[in-house]
């Protein structure tokens, strides 16, 4: 947004789920805010492409829709959970239980807690330290509120929430919210004043209570699971990491490019199958290639790859690894699932000093 802020706005099109990043440019501390599950591979990748520490996870309630990410970041980055205290004892494992008025700062930023209940009794609103920007979960959306017929919602409570904690603010500061149906990313509370259809314009307390209290909406489809694994913030029940792969360390970068590193390649040539995609001419060229490497080149991978061994998984090798992330998606296509991105190629490999073949 400026150059004293980082700022990406993430989506996931199952719940359709707005994930925050934010960060102090300088000292490069994080925080993210109601990160999901299923993205925990791509936020973290950002994180890690970007050079950030995150320092906390924080949700803006306890999620009917989709589960937390926040136990897996905790546990991959050693980030701090932040949630509503309001939920008392329902919600375990967190370590900032928060309340209005209280500030978590990442360096030299900070995000101000506002309780704007209503959607549920927890709901947080998150504003940024110079009021130019509002993460108001389910309470304010785009056009639109929060349901408020389970999880002790309230259609008054939220009208109050929405009047005195959120159009308070300048009428230029922007509007994130968690979730958008349509397409649309942001908004501000001077929009939001005008045109929101539940309670902008002239509508008063009876108009919205009135609107809400008739959305006729079906129940959410994840609520069954996602409460429980949102009240231990995102914890499988096994309590184990999900792995990419469950042949090696692979890892997905933010492009969404499976990749291995060169070491545990060097280490257990036996158990893959080593793809060099590049032409002849490089495969014995300065860089060299991994001994036991299978030349096939990037052109002609589609049209051949009924010649790719398929008892081990494929590791796809290149000079720099663009043209082998390349190969990892034809392959994919293919129908091959264990593929992985040699990361960095032959010039990351060769910087490790490990062994080559130039014959």
């Amino acid at each position: 947004m400026d150059h004293d802020l980082i700022f990406r706005q993430l989506f996931d099109a199952d719940s359709s789920t707005y994930t925050y990043l934010l960060a102090d440019p300088t000292s490069r501390q994080a925080v993210l805010i109601d990160p999901v599950f299923e993205q925990h591979q791509r936020d973290r990748a950002l994180i890690e492409e970007l050079g950030l520490t995150l320092v906390a996870t924080l949700d803006t309630h306890c999620h009917a829709d989709h589960v937390t990410g926040a136990w897996l970041m905790q546990q991959a980055l050693g980030s701090k959970i932040g949630i509503s205290g309001r939920y008392g004892d329902m919600v375990q494992g967190a370590d900032y239980l928060l309340d209005h008025g209280d500030v978590v700062k990442f360096a030299q930023r900070s995000l101000e807690v506002r309780a704007t209940p209503g959607h549920t009794d927890g709901c947080i609103t998150y504003v940024l330290d110079d009021h130019s920007m509002a993460f108001t979960g389910d309470c304010l959306l785009i056009r639109g509120a929060g349901r408020c017929d389970f999880q002790q919602g309230n259609a008054h409570t939220m009208y109050a929430s929405i009047t005195e904690q959120i159009f308070s603010l300048p009428d230029d500061c922007i509007i994130w919210p968690a979730h958008d149906y349509s397409g649309r990313t942001s908004s501000s509370v001077a929009e939001e004043k005008a045109y929101n259809p539940r309670i902008g314009g002239q509508a008063d307390e009876i108009d919205f209570v009135g609107y809400m209290e008739n959305l006729g909406l079906p129940h959410p489809k994840k609520i069954d699971i996602a409460i429980p694994a949102n009240c231990v913030c995102g914890k499988p029940e096994d309590g184990k990491m999900p792995a990419v792969a469950e042949w090696g360390p692979v890892r997905l970068t933010y492009g969404g490019v499976k990749e291995i590193d060169p070491q545990w390649v060097a280490e257990n040539l036996g158990k893959v199958n080593v793809l060099d995609v590049r032409g002849q001419d490089e495969f014995n060229a300065e860089l060299g290639h991994i001994a036991g490497a299978q030349l096939l080149p990037l052109g002609e991978l589609e049209g051949r790859v009924d010649e790719i061994s398929a008892g081990q998984p494929v590791v796809a090798v290149c000079k720099s690894g663009r043209r082998s992330a390349q190969a990892t998606v034809i392959l994919k296509k293919q129908g091959l699932k264990e593929v992985a991105s040699l990361r960095g190629g032959m010039l990351r490999w060769n910087a490790a000093h490990l062994p080559v073949e130039k014959a």
